[in-house]
């Protein structure tokens, strides 16, 4: 299990999770950068990640949608703002209507994936961060901590 920690801080408003994986950064980055690795882990294991747009580079999107257990889908985006390869990238992530705009009626979070190289491969960090208590409370009310950790938890199976 690659996640080390979750935190959630309600004042901040943030969510932070730690992962260790037995790999190199470089080899952690291509799952991101790679739109075929990236749904093998992007949402929980009972909702799997289509990726339809990746564009990888500041002003790029990802687009992608969740499908669940029933079939039914859950659309979501990424407005890429900020990348330094391998060691991290800045993105709002939200929620989407099925053409993939937008919807504004759920919260949006702005995420900073950052990879370490350890003695024993790469640490993790993602902090996602909301523009209030409300939001953080809205995601973590709809299981987001846990999502993460499943999602997570995929990449160790991907690059073992």
């Amino acid at each position: 299990m690659p996640v080390t920690d979750i935190r959630h801080d309600l004042e901040g408003p943030s969510l932070t999770i730690t992962a260790e994986f037995a790999a190199p950064v470089q080899r952690i980055w291509d799952i991101y950068a790679d739109p075929r690795q990236l749904e093998k882990v992007w949402g929980p294991k009972e909702f799997p990640a289509t990726v339809v747009d990746h564009d990888l580079r500041p002003g790029g999107r990802v687009t992608y949608y969740m499908t669940g257990p029933e079939g039914e889908q859950f659309p979501g985006y990424w407005k890429v703002l900020e990348v330094d390869e391998p060691r991290s990238f800045t993105y709002e992530d939200g929620f989407a209507h099925e053409d993939f705009t937008p919807n504004s009626e759920l919260p949006v979070s702005t995420c900073v994936s950052t990879f370490e190289a350890t003695d024993t491969g790469t640490r993790a960090t993602y902090v996602t961060s909301y523009a209030d208590r409300e939001a953080l409370q809205t995601v973590l009310d709809m299981g987001v901590e846990e999502g993460s950790r499943s999602a997570i938890d995929q990449i160790d199976e991907l690059v073992a």
